[in-house]
């Protein structure tokens, strides 16, 4: 078995957003009307959306490999969270999934390093992430990083709100 991470390419969108839709199902879908949950993958996975995402030089995207099969991801950019400390410069981790069955083996750890190598290779600078509130697992894995709860917004999966926490990470 062959795992590997690499950075996605415009090429990649269709597999990034097949990836996306999959790992966000996999991971929060119960918690959602599914006409709710289908008017957000829709939206916010669209192929083209992540076309523009690859392609855009202030953000990057990792695929983890499995034998070929993208198995995970990880997406970094400026932050665009909602709270009144950001600013410009500011970076952000985007999303961060891996498909069911592949936590614990220490890839959500690869896949976060890669970003925050990215993230963090013209120097120290503030970062962000944002993440569900009931999602206690990923709130111990961003304090590992350094990541403190500094706020709170709600976000919208069709018309469905659900409270968000907004950590930080201090630079430096």
């Amino acid at each position: 078995m062959s795992v590997a991470i690499r950075r996605a390419t415009v090429e990649d969108a269709a597999t990034l957003s097949t990836l996306a839709a999959r790992t966000f199902t996999e991971t929060f879908g119960h918690l959602y009307p599914p006409e709710d949950l289908a008017t957000f993958l829709g939206d916010a996975y669209a192929v083209e959306k992540q076309r523009i995402i690859l392609s855009h030089p202030d953000y990057a995207v990792w695929l983890l490999e499995r034998d070929g099969e993208a198995i995970g991801h990880v997406a970094a950019g400026p932050c665009g969270l909602p709270h009144p400390e950001v600013a410009p410069g500011d970076g952000e981790i985007k999303r961060l999934y891996l498909v069911r069955g592949t936590q614990g083996g220490g890839y959500g750890r690869r896949l976060m390093d890669a970003a925050m190598d990215w993230l963090l290779r013209e120097g120290p600078r503030t970062l962000w992430v944002g993440v569900w509130s009931d999602n206690l697992g990923a709130q111990r894995f961003y304090a590992r990083y350094g990541f403190d709860k500094v706020g709170e917004y709600l976000f919208q999966v069709g018309a469905t709100r659900d409270l968000e926490f907004i950590l930080r990470r201090p630079a430096g």
